[in-house]
């Protein structure tokens, strides 16, 4: 049975800046591009079963130039709904919700079409990914490849291991990364966690 390797897109202006990006589709900064290429070195030479992206640009580019081929668009792999949270810094959200953790307060809604997601929310999108992960690994063409975003892969690395998706928080994921998921006496495990090259 192979790998789930998971890879955070590259920097881009609001990751620099701490600034909460789920729908608002940045660009990679100059710097993220590079992270992206470095990547290249970590993922090939390794078989995929199958190859999985966020639809957002961030991260179909970071997926491009690491050299990824035979990608497939997947919007459950969209990052977490941030509503009326979007572009902000939690240290801005602190002014006026002194304490407020993503994890367990959730987000206000925000602007039409994008009411927030709760960590539950999230942990669903993310179990549906490990089932089709599931599927593609049991069929023993090789490691299965997902490239997303910091919070969505954070849950999803939660529920892999059997925990509750606000557990995630756990799981701090850098810009630039690719992390392994594994196993060890077929329990799920963390081979590998926010590797650059």
């Amino acid at each position: 049975m192979g790998d789930l390797l998971l890879v955070r897109h590259g920097e881009t202006e609001w990751s620099l800046s701490g600034q909460h990006t789920s729908w608002t589709d940045l660009p990679l900064t100059e710097h993220g591009e590079e992270q992206a290429k470095s990547l290249a070195p970590l993922l090939t030479g390794r078989t995929y079963a199958r190859a999985l992206a966020s639809p957002l640009g961030r991260a179909i580019r970071t997926a491009e130039l690491a050299g990824l081929s035979g990608l497939v668009t997947d919007p459950d792999l969209h990052e977490w709904d941030y509503g009326g949270y979007e572009g902000i810094t939690t240290a801005d959200i602190h002014t006026t919700r002194p304490g407020w953790d993503l994890w367990t307060d959730g987000v206000p809604p925000g602007p039409e079409g994008h009411p927030g997601e709760s960590p539950a929310q999230i942990g669903a999108r993310a179990d549906r990914v490990l089932a089709r992960v599931d599927t593609a690994l049991a069929e023993g063409a090789g490691d299965v490849v997902l490239v997303a975003h910091a919070h969505f892969l954070r849950v999803l690395t939660a529920r892999r291991l059997g925990l509750a998706p606000a557990e995630g928080r756990l799981f701090q994921l850098a810009t630039g990364t690719v992390s392994r998921l594994s196993t060890e006496h077929g329990r799920p495990v963390i081979a590998e966690w926010n590797r650059r090259a």
